[in-house]
């Protein structure tokens, strides 16, 4: 049997653990071309926003979703890659605004869309870690995530580098002094998260075969990239739900012997998606609740927030330092996972 590595030592745990300042390495080198796209987004307002991305870029994509709607009131929209790519059909997308968000930005299908948004009329925007990729040869505007080498199959650091691209180009668009604000703490607050002890998540789950993970609005995307690591890193089976979905229907599973990851907001979403842990709790279910200002039984520690936008980082922040223990306690490598590779090229 290979020796597994101790949580500490794994390039998941090194790569996570750098988030922060990655950070402030992206929201420092990023500046200018933030303000020179802020100028031309307000000289020539889109009339909607699209996104396109796969894996944990998508859930980037939808933390940028309820970020741009709740923030700016423009509606955006998740593409569908196989739209452009495998059924060949080119969307009405003049006057929107294109953010395609990647890694590696090397993936055949989200090129393909982005030539198809720009040949449309699109501003096409791309988030990507690579900044020589083809991607990125082919945006209107690069926003580099400054996420450095990431080894680990599992992405850590770039989704959350990813996350906070989304919000400085919020901050600055908006013009939000509050959200200004948070954007300039948010590396101090994402160290604060990482020294959160959520070890009673990591032995609840080390022996579970299913689970869910709930949050809601801007907490949505946390739940989804919880979820997928849990499959990717701990063998773990997990399902995300946002608070409002997982009462149609779903919720009837959960009882005594289905464990309940819950990402609540410090904002309005926050206390129905607290109400559902309960209601959970009273059935008997094994529930661990993660928000601001919360304590009590079965409660996962976070710090403040300087911001409900910030909040999101902070969960997921925490979440990879125990998602990365729990592999290891389940007997799995977090750098390794079986069958996967770091980059994922689809058509």
């Amino acid at each position: 049997m290979t020796r597994l590595p101790d949580p500490d030592t794994t390039q998941m745990h090194a790569e996570a653990a750098e988030t922060a300042d990655a950070v402030a390495r992206q929201f420092a080198a990023n500046a200018p071309a933030i303000e020179a796209l802020v100028t031309r987004l307000r000289a020539q307002p889109p009339r909607f926003i699209v996104t396109c991305a796969r894996g944990s870029s998508d859930h980037a994509a939808t933390y940028g979703k309820y970020l741009f709607e709740t923030t700016l009131g423009l509606v955006t929209a998740s593409a569908s890659p196989s739209v452009g790519s495998v059924y060949a059909v080119a969307p009405k997308l003049d006057g929107a605004l294109f953010i395609a968000i990647s890694q590696s930005g090397k993936s055949p299908d989200l090129l393909r869309n982005a030539e198809i948004a720009k040949a449309a009329g699109a501003m096409v925007v791309a988030l990507v870690n690579v900044a020589d990729s083809p991607l990125a040869k082919l945006a209107d505007t690069v926003i580099p995530l400054h996420a450095g080498p990431e080894n680990s199959v599992a992405a850590t650091k770039s989704y959350l580098c990813s996350l906070a691209a989304l919000l400085q180009l919020t901050a600055h668009w908006s013009g939000d002094v509050d959200l200004l604000a948070a954007t300039q703490s948010l590396p101090d607050a994402l160290r604060d998260a990482w020294r959160e002890d959520w070890s009673s998540l990591v032995g609840g789950l080390r022996l579970a075969r299913s689970l869910f993970v709930i949050g809601r609005g801007l907490g949505l995307a946390a739940a989804q990239e919880a979820a997928l690591k849990f499959k990717e890193t701990c063998g773990l089976h997990a399902e995300a739900f946002s608070s409002a979905e997982v009462k149609h229907g779903p919720m009837a599973i959960v009882g005594p012997d289905f464990p309940v990851l819950v990402f609540a907001q410090d904002d309005d979403t926050g206390a129905s998606t607290a109400a559902v842990a309960e209601e959970f709790r009273a059935r008997g279910a094994p529930v661990w609740l993660a928000r601001p200002g919360t304590i009590g039984d079965g409660v996962l520690p976070l710090p403040r927030s300087p911001h409900p936008a910030v909040t999101p980082l902070l969960t997921v922040q925490a979440f990879y330092r125990a998602a990365n223990a729990l592999a290891i306690a389940r007997g799995h490598n977090p750098d390794v996972p079986p069958h996967l590779n770091k980059v994922t090229e689809t058509v």
